[in-house]
């Protein structure tokens, strides 16, 4: 039997991503959508015409044992007292990223969340990117040897600002670029190499009219020694590298963002043929100077994330993405925001430590 699935929000994250991607898992039944826009509820009627269509959230809090899953795609300042009520009723959620404004918000979260016994589960898909698990493939197998630099990048050219809650400069909506996209390079550079032990950031406020943070670098040093730079802006008017690994035998270097996302604009889904699979163009290298070498890129696969959910739920997995990675790309974010102001390399906050 299919796991009942509420999801509560329907702008781009619930529309573009969680209902085509919870639609895709068998194990997974879209059975509600929260939105109060009459132009949304209309356009999940006409998509999901099996799925309830309620508008207001505490409609899903009301009806009794009726869904298994949460999953919490709503504005930024939502997130923790919509995954509180979850839990405090006794479902399981899934939460956008960033899960919280705050690491010590995340915290109380885990803290519910081990008292309820039911999981808090990030939506961090960018760690099912094709290119990305390419670069995790060749880490882990050693086919550049010991890696050094590990360079990332989301970068876009959109000048002018575009209203909403994304462009606050207001704290409780964790607006900005380093909120936004930092949340997935950060969470990716920490999932291939640990918890930085300091960081070093340079964030700036670059359009006119623009109230919050739109371009941005920071520098992370990992256990080891190997060092993350993660550039994120919505200024680039050129694009540089995706990705740029450095290692002591071999480098991998490659363009282009995921495909995925695009896809899924368009209105495909995983269940479509040659879903994820790159064109050999966008290939990255692999290689030395004059013996660099096309490698393929492995297939993107964002419904994964929601067959380890499932898998979660009924026991046999531990979750896709754990809370304690969210908390930790937190930590680094407010690393980030104190080694601006302050102009000097930070180590992040961590309780105990």
């Amino acid at each position: 039997m299919s796991l009942r699935v509420a999801l509560i929000g329907y702008g781009t994250g619930g529309a573009v991503f969680h209902a085509p991607l919870i639609s895709s898992v068998p194990e997974l039944e879209l059975s509600a959508v929260v939105t109060g826009n009459p132009e949304r509820q209309a356009a999940v009627r006409s998509r999901y015409p099996d799925a309830r269509v309620l508008d207001h959230p505490d409609r899903v809090w009301q009806t009794n044992g009726e869904y298994d899953l949460v999953v919490v795609t709503a504005p930024n300042r939502q997130h923790v007292p919509l995954a509180r009520t979850a839990l405090t009723t006794g479902m399981p959620v899934v939460v956008d990223k960033p899960v919280a404004a705050t690491a010590a918000d995340a915290r109380s979260l885990a803290a519910l969340s081990a008292v309820r016994g039911q999981p808090v589960i990030p939506f961090h898909n960018r760690r099912w990117d094709g290119d990305f698990q390419t670069v995790r493939r060749l880490v882990g197998a050693g086919a550049l040897g010991g890696v050094q630099r590990f360079e990332s990048r989301f970068e876009r050219w959109r000048p002018q600002v575009k209203p909403g809650w994304k462009e606050s400069s207001d704290p409780r909506d964790a607006g900005g670029i380093l909120y936004d996209l930092g949340s997935h390079l950060i969470d990716q550079a920490i999932a291939l190499f640990g918890r930085p032990e300091r960081v070093y950031a340079e964030l700036d406020v670059r359009r006119p009219g623009a109230e919050s943070v739109d371009d941005a670098f920071v520098a992370l040093e990992h256990p080891g020694g190997v060092r993350s730079h993660l550039w994120m802006s919505a200024t680039a008017a050129q694009l540089g590298p995706r990705f740029r690994v450095l290692g002591d035998r071999a480098a991998y270097t490659v363009h282009g963002m995921d495909g995925q996302e695009d896809a899924l604009r368009e209105g495909r889904t995983p269940k479509d043929e040659g879903w994820g699979e790159a064109p050999p163009a966008s290939y990255g290298l692999l290689g030395t100077p004059g013996e660099e070498r096309p490698e393929p890129t492995d297939p993107g696969s964002y419904q994964d994330f929601y067959i380890g959910v499932a898998r979660t739920l009924r026991g046999e997995t531990p979750p896709p993405v754990t809370l304690a990675d969210a908390i930790a790309g937190l930590e680094v974010i407010e690393a980030a925001l104190r080694s601006s102001a302050e102009h000097k390399v930070v180590e992040p906050n961590v309780p105990g430590r």
